[in-house]
């Protein structure tokens, strides 16, 4: 065989391993659903979900605001009327909406309006984004019931509303505590948030999966 023989034959391979990949890619596409969440500052969220098994991929981002393509400035102004928000894509088989929507409710305080900690802002805002329309009525019942319950000191001020454009937001806001962890911001205000998914939803973990 000559040179160009073999890497004809190389290439070819290699396209048809690209196309099965991407097939089964595709295919497990199909079971695979997504949440949106805002909870405060994204990189507090991001790194509270991105461990847990049956969570495929968190993107930071922006939505529910009035400009397109909106910048990290341009939110932090509080103008836009977007939030910080991530996007969840999950497996429902491996973690189901409702144990989500626990982790969403668990881990930032939901009662005080376009707050969280020392981040003020409507773009702070404490939010779930549904999808659809059964994501919507269990948010919904969810929240209900927590409200019940009492179990926060004051009301849940929780907005639940359709999903607008999700835009994702700039590359370095992207699995942000894994990369700045040992930032003042990240060991004082994400940090804690991290060890307590840890504590309460360890069983949860793709570590306990051992994924």
């Amino acid at each position: 065989m000559t040179v160009e023989l073999w890497l004809f034959a190389v290439a070819l391979l290699l396209a048809r391993i690209r196309a099965t990949r991407n097939i089964i890619t595709s295919e497990l596409d199909k079971y695979m659903e997504q949440a949106t969440f805002g909870a405060g500052c994204f990189w507090c969220v991001e790194a509270v979900f991105q461990n847990l098994n049956g969570v495929e991929k968190v993107v930071s981002g922006y939505t529910g605001g009035k400009i397109a393509n909106p910048t990290y400035k341009e939110v932090c102004s509080g103008l836009t009327g977007h939030a910080e928000v991530i996007q969840i894509t999950y497996d429902p088989a491996k973690i189901t909406f409702e144990e989500l929507l626990e982790i969403f409710w668990k881990t930032h305080d939901p009662t005080t309006l376009n707050r969280q900690g020392a981040d003020t802002g409507t773009q702070y805002r404490s939010a779930i984004f549904y999808h659809n329309e059964e994501q919507r009525q269990l948010a919904e019942a969810y929240k209900q019931k927590l409200n019940e319950a009492h179990a926060f000191p004051n009301p849940i001020v929780t907005e639940i509303v359709p999903l607008p454009t999700f835009y994702a937001a700039e590359n370095y806001h992207q699995d942000y505590y894994n990369q700045n962890g040992q930032q003042p911001y990240c060991q004082f205000v994400v940090k804690p948030k991290v060890d307590k998914v840890r504590q309460v939803f360890g069983h949860k973990l793709k570590s306990a999966a051992g994924v």
